[in-house]
C-alpha cells in the first residue's frame, strides 16, 4: 500500500489556516505518473505512429470489451449498495459502442483470430475480487477507466480515426469513445470527484482505494504491454 501523506484539518478559528486536501486531490496525486507506462508501450507508440495494423487495435478493443463485461456487471451491483450507488452511471456504459466497433474494424472472418489476453485475464480476476470481497473497490476501477476514456481517451479516439480512416460523423470504429450523454465532460469529472470527496471512507479505506487505483493502472499498463504491435 503507497505512503499517502496525511494533512490535518485545520482548527476552525485560525483565520491563517489552510484547508486540509480533498480525497480526490489525494488520489489524483498519488496516480499522477501511473499512466506514463502505457503510453511508451509499443503497441500505443505504433497506434500513435500510424504503424498498428488495425486487426491489433481491434484486438485491443477485444480485451476492453471482456474488461468492461465485468466492470459494468460489477458497477451494476452497486446500485443495491446505499453508500455506493451514486456511482451507478448509464451514461458510462460502453458494450454496446465496443461491439459496434468491433463489426467496424473487423470482418465476420476475422473474429475468431481475436481472443483474450493472458493480462486481461489477470484483469479480469482482480474485478472479481474486488467485486466479491469489496465493493468500494470496484469503484477505483470505474474511477481508472472512465477518467482516462473521458481524459486521455478523447485524444487516442481521434488518432484512432486519422490512422485507419475511418469516418467521424458515423463514429464507425471509435464508439468507445463517444459519450453522447455527457454533454460537459470537465464537468462531469468534476462532479465524479467531488462524490469521490463525499465517499464515507476513513482515512484507512481512502489509502486502500489509492492502492487499487494504482494496481489498476499496473494491469492496464500489463495489458497494453502484452498486446502485439506488428
Amino acid at each position: 500500500m503507497p505512503v499517502v501523506q496525511r494533512l490535518p484539518a485545520p482548527p476552525s478559528n485560525d483565520p491563517n489556516a489552510t484547508t486540509a486536501i480533498e480525497f480526490s486531490d489525494r488520489l489524483r496525486e498519488a496516480s499522477w505518473g501511473a499512466h506514463q507506462g502505457a503510453e511508451s508501450s509499443p503497441a500505443m507508440k505504433g497506434l500513435f505512429d500510424g504503424s498498428l495494423p488495425v486487426k491489433r487495435y481491434a484486438l485491443l478493443v477485444l480485451q476492453y470489451r471482456a474488461i468492461y463485461t465485468e466492470l459494468e456487471a460489477a458497477t451494476a451491483g452497486l446500485a443495491n449498495d446505499p453508500a455506493l450507488k451514486v456511482f451507478v452511471f448509464p451514461e458510462l456504459t460502453r458494450l454496446a459502442a465496443l461491439d459496434a466497433d468491433l463489426a467496424a474494424l473487423i470482418g465476420e472472418d476475422d473474429g475468431p483470430e481475436l481472443s483474450v489476453l493472458p493480462a486481461t485475464e489477470a484483469y479480469l480476476a482482480r474485478l472479481r475480487a474486488v467485486r466479491a470481497e469489496w465493493p468500494a473497490g470496484v469503484v477505483a476501477h470505474q474511477y481508472v477507466r472512465s477518467m482516462g476514456d473521458l481524459s486521455g481517451g478523447q485524444m487516442i479516439g481521434r488518432v484512432v480515426r486519422r490512422v485507419f480512416d475511418l469516418d467521424a460523423d458515423s463514429g464507425a470504429g471509435t464508439a468507445f469513445y463517444r459519450f453522447d450523454d455527457i454533454e460537459d465532460a470537465a464537468a462531469w469529472k468534476d462532479a465524479y470527484r467531488a462524490l469521490l470527496n463525499g465517499a464515507p471512507w476513513d482515512p484507512e479505506e481512502q489509502d486502500r482505494f489509492i492502492a487499487e487505483v494504482l494496481e489498476a493502472y499496473r494491469l492496464n499498463t500489463a495489458l497494453l504491454a502484452e498486446l502485439p504491435a506488428d
